[in-house]
């Protein structure tokens, strides 16, 4: 093996990443294991940091796994048009945009259950009386089913 090894531990902190979500991303197969030593201890190349670092940033980005995957497959085949790479992101930024409507219509219900509270005792509260109703009554959409932020 030619270049730098890396033991998981430095990998992690090099990346910001904990060593159990390494060992995760070598299971799962969207990290290419490692050669391993003797002793059965992990060595890992600039590869594994540069594609670590890669899935990291996708991830803090909120792309899901499948398309992170999508994505390194695509980046390992640097030669192919970037459309799929578009498409990807495109979706993504869908959803995102998606999320920013659920979560502009989440804060209007807090703001509208506080601006009603009265502030007085627990058993007069706006927020716990908007809280335990079933029936959404009070909600500005009955529709929680897109509500999972």
């Amino acid at each position: 093996m030619s270049g730098a090894a890396y033991a998981i531990g430095d990998l992690a902190r090099q990346t910001g990443t904990k060593v159990e979500t390494i060992r995760w991303y070598e299971r799962d197969g969207i990290m290419p294991a490692p050669a391993r030593t003797e002793g059965g201890h992990r060595l890992y190349t600039r590869t594994h940091l540069e594609r670590l670092a890669f899935i990291r940033h996708a991830r803090e980005l909120g792309f899901p796994l499948d398309s992170v995957r999508a994505l390194l497959a695509l980046a390992d085949d640097p030669e192919r048009p970037c459309a799929e790479v578009d498409a990807i992101a495109s979706e993504h930024l869908s959803a995102v945009r998606d999320r920013i409507t659920r979560l502009h219509a989440l804060e209007a219900e807090l703001v509208r259950m506080l601006d009603r509270c009265g502030r007085g005792q627990v058993a007069e509260c706006r927020v716990i009386e908007v809280l335990a109703d079933r029936t959404h009554g009070h909600c500005l959409s009955q529709d929680h089913s897109g509500s999972r932020l």
